[in-house]
């Protein structure tokens, strides 16, 4: 059965990203555009307007050319939008990396893109300088000043004219997060500037915004979700983001009640908090009227409860890297919210549930993978034509991996996972990429990694590891800690005499959760 949405499609211009975003910064003028919450240092529109062709014209000069990668690795901070909107300006693509990365996990990705640019904050500098050492990057600046680097506002106070570029949305690439799809290691998800028109022209049909919005900009620029739904799509609407460099939940509540914040896109954990944190009655939250949530599942009792707390609307949504954001949210400003479902399809999109094994698609209230198909879908994963094929139809569809079902009224209800992605604190962690990190240890034979359930972050990654000499457990952890960011540490672990697997040699990771939910099913008997 074919879901197509409720809302009417929406038309979508065949231009460039930066066209888009900036078309009405000249209107908004000195209203700010961004506030960095620690110093409350102040981005207006206007000098965002004139950064960003700056900055293009700076790039050039220093020969950025159509299609040339610019590595950032920074936290949220108002020079991200300067950057992401001038380099896309600029012909070049933006390929955004996660602050908390390892040395080794910055140089993988800046030696697959082939980036010629890096950058980063005086914090991050001497890890970005090793990471960049024997790659492509020809030069790094900071937001600040850092030994062996570039001051930004050097780099800005040396513009030449912004370039002329023949663009061509459908085919040009503005920006390569990556992603670990629907399993394997992290892939960088080629997106077009049509991909992105695509999905803010969407966004505008169903999440509203205006010049009268006020957003809390806590969840990474780096990630699909706060790159598009909350930095762009607020930016292009008019709306003030305050932005925190990093998450911290007093503080968030700080924001909150002294920026007057009244739009909050979250994900589980936060929402949680806010459900259940004692801290939250001693802060003036009455400015919040709508909080959204993504990334991950949220339960309905959880989303119920923090409604009903702080008195505001509580909208769950469902969306990927691979879709430049999302694709099925309920409806902003609207009473039928159905509490617990992830709402439903956006405009211009079309959703069908198949069965797995059968191949065929399954009826109303029945469970099946979800697959989308839209003009907001990627291009394909960047290197990786295998990959693109197994989750990238020829005509068009993507297979989610995650398993949903579908009421009579076409709300959508995650329930299931079909991948093997770990979802911590509303990050993927991909099992193979710590698996070939424990597999790297002296004393481990043999590997596999499964998510476990965890109240507080959704899930947490345990370890199952066959030994071939003692070691300690602790070892093991502080090994696999030494080697990737935080969010991805293992946090389990159990010796095992063996690791069940297929005849060709494939981790049956299904097994051992099974394994796992009958442990903790015994354990709540008990």
């Amino acid at each position: 059965m074919l879901h197509r949405s409720p809302f009417a499609d929406v038309t979508i211009p065949d231009i460039p990203l930066h066209e888009l975003v900036l078309a009405r910064f000249d209107a908004f003028g000195e209203r700010p555009a961004i506030v960095d919450a620690p110093s409350g240092r102040t981005l207006t529109y206007a000098r965002l307007r004139d950064d960003v062709t700056r900055l293009a014209g700076a790039l050039t000069t220093r020969g950025l050319r159509k299609g040339d990668v610019f590595a950032v690795c920074s936290p949220n901070v108002p020079e991200y939008a300067t950057a992401f909107l001038g380099v896309t300006r600029a012909g070049g693509t933006v390929t955004t990396m996660n602050p908390l990365y390892t040395v080794e996990e910055i140089a993988h990705q800046l030696e697959e893109t082939g980036a010629g640019f890096l950058l980063t904050v005086p914090a991050l500098a001497e890890r970005c300088v090793e990471a960049a050492r024997g790659t492509s990057v020809r030069e790094i600046f900071t937001i600040g000043d850092a030994t062996g680097t570039t001051s930004f506002d050097t780099l800005l106070a040396e513009a030449g004219p912004a370039p002329a570029i023949a663009f061509r949305p459908r085919e040009d690439l503005a920006a390569l997060p990556y992603s670990s799809g629907t399993s394997g290691l992290p892939k960088g998800v080629m997106l077009t500037h049509g991909n992105l028109v695509a999905q803010l022209c969407q966004a505008n049909a169903v999440l509203a915004r205006s010049e009268e919005d006020v957003a809390i900009a806590v969840l990474p620029f780096y990630h699909i979700y706060g790159m598009v739904l909350i930095l762009l799509h607020g930016l292009r609407n008019g709306a003030t983001l305050v932005s925190m460099p990093r998450f911290d939940f007093v503080q968030f509540l700080e924001c909150v009640q002294k920026y007057r914040v009244n739009n909050a896109p979250l994900v589980p954990p936060i929402v949680l908090g806010l459900a259940k944190h004692p801290a939250v009655d001693d802060y003036d939250l009455s400015s919040l009227r709508q909080i959204g949530c993504g990334a991950a599942p949220l339960g309905a009792e959880v989303e119920r409860a923090c409604s009903e707390r702080l008195g505001c609307s509580v909208m769950q949504g469902y969306g990927m890297t691979e879709f430049a954001g999302a694709s099925i949210t309920n409806r902003e400003g609207t009473d039928s919210v159905r509490t617990g479902s992830v709402g439903q399809c956006w405009p211009n999109m079309e959703a069908r549930l198949v069965d797995p094994a059968t191949g065929g698609d399954v009826g109303v209230n029945e469970r099946g993978e979800l697959w989308m198909r839209g003009p907001n879908v990627m291009k394909g994963y960047f290197k990786r034509p295998d990959a693109t094929r197994e989750m990238l139809l020829p005509d068009g569809w993507l297979r989610t991996g995650d398993v949903a079902r579908v009421d009579e009224d076409g709300n959508f209800y995650i329930v299931d996972r079909v991948k093997e992605l770990i979802k911590h604190n509303g990050y993927q962690v991909a099992p193979a990429e710590l698996e070939a990190v424990l597999l790297r240890h002296p004393a481990i034979a043999d590997a596999a990694v499964i998510p476990s359930p965890d109240e507080e972050t959704g899930e947490v990654p345990k370890a199952f590891v066959v030994l071939k000499s003692p070691v300690e457990p602790s070892a093991i952890l502080d090994f696999v800690a030494g080697h990737v960011a935080p969010y991805k540490k293992i946090r389990l672990i159990e010796v095992v005499e063996s690791i069940p697997k297929s005849p060709s040699g494939k981790i049956l990771r299904r097994e051992l959760v099974e394994r796992e939910r009958s442990r903790a099913d015994s354990a709540d008997a008990a």
